[in-house]
């Protein structure tokens, strides 16, 4: 892969305009194995600049509807759209070029570098003979500096935290150079602490970049917090969508997971917080 890093720090560089953005689009998708169906007549748009989080309980569908997003799986009905365009007509190596996943506690090779990892992310734009150029490194090395990871260039995965992980995975896809990006969980196994540092960081990326974000969480908290919209699923089809306030309800979520609680208004900024009975 060339140099285990950089020795100097390169200049910033942007390597897409900043007004170049993409919206996904997903409607009636329905999904089963076997004679079990995972999701069913499932619709949502993911925008520019917002996060539109998908809360459930175990089961509800919420990680195979990023793998239909991402094209792992296919729908059985339905259709998908990127920028327009059904997500089928696009060629691997292009989609990889626009939309990127952030996976459920990745299994990275210990023996890499955070460098090597996040170089990772610019496999979609290597030439015939797989090498990297200098633009690639200083658009991985950004990424590196906007995540605060740069300082774990050296560091090999098996040295650190669950959080500094976590923050160089997000690293990876972003020096994809992504328009949509899509979390399954991305603070699975975290400490409060590191919850909040990576999700204010998403929220960061996804303003300043206009991405068009989709977070799978288990947190409902986390969720009210961070999303824009929320689209609730219970037994593969959607309960309820709308701003945090119209879902997190004590009627939907005892609906939804049977479960008994309050929701109060947070002191601060006035989002919901659920609250067990």
């Amino acid at each position: 892969m060339g140099r285990l890093f950089p020795k100097r720090v390169f200049g910033r560089r942007r390597a897409r305009p900043v007004g170049e953005q993409s919206s996904l689009e997903a409607r009636k998708l329905r999904f089963r194995f076997g004679n079990t169906v995972i999701l069913d007549d499932v619709d949502l748009r993911l925008s520019p600049g917002r996060i539109v989080g998908v809360i459930g309980p175990n089961g509800a569908g919420k990680s195979t509807l990023v793998k239909l997003l991402s094209r792992v799986l296919v729908p059985e009905n339905g259709q998908i759209s990127l920028d327009g365009h059904d997500l089928t007509a696009w060629h691997p190596m292009e989609l990889a070029r626009v939309l990127t996943v952030v996976p459920q506690a990745p299994e990275l090779p210990p023996g890499f570098t955070s460098w090597e990892i996040a170089l990772m992310g610019r496999t979609p734009f290597l030439g015939w003979m797989g090498k990297e150029s200098e633009t690639d490194r200083v658009i991985t090395q950004q990424a590196m500096v906007e995540t605060g990871t740069w300082h774990l260039a050296s560091r090999r995965v098996s040295q650190l935290s669950g959080g500094e992980r976590q923050r160089v995975v997000i690293a990876r896809a972003l020096a994809q150079e992504p328009r949509v990006l899509l979390l399954d969980e991305p603070t699975a196994y975290l400490d409060i602490n590191h919850q909040i540092e990576t999700m204010m960081l998403v929220t960061r990326l996804v303003a300043e970049r206009k991405l068009a974000g989709l977070v799978i969480f288990h947190d409902l908290n986390l969720a009210s917090r961070y999303c824009d919209e929320l689209i609730l699923l219970q037994s593969g089809r959607i309960l309820a969508r709308g701003r945090p306030s119209e879902v997190l309800t004590p009627a939907l979520i005892g609906q939804a997971y049977g479960a008994d609680v309050t929701v109060i208004q947070h002191p601060a900024n006035r989002l919901p917080v659920v609250l067990p009975l």
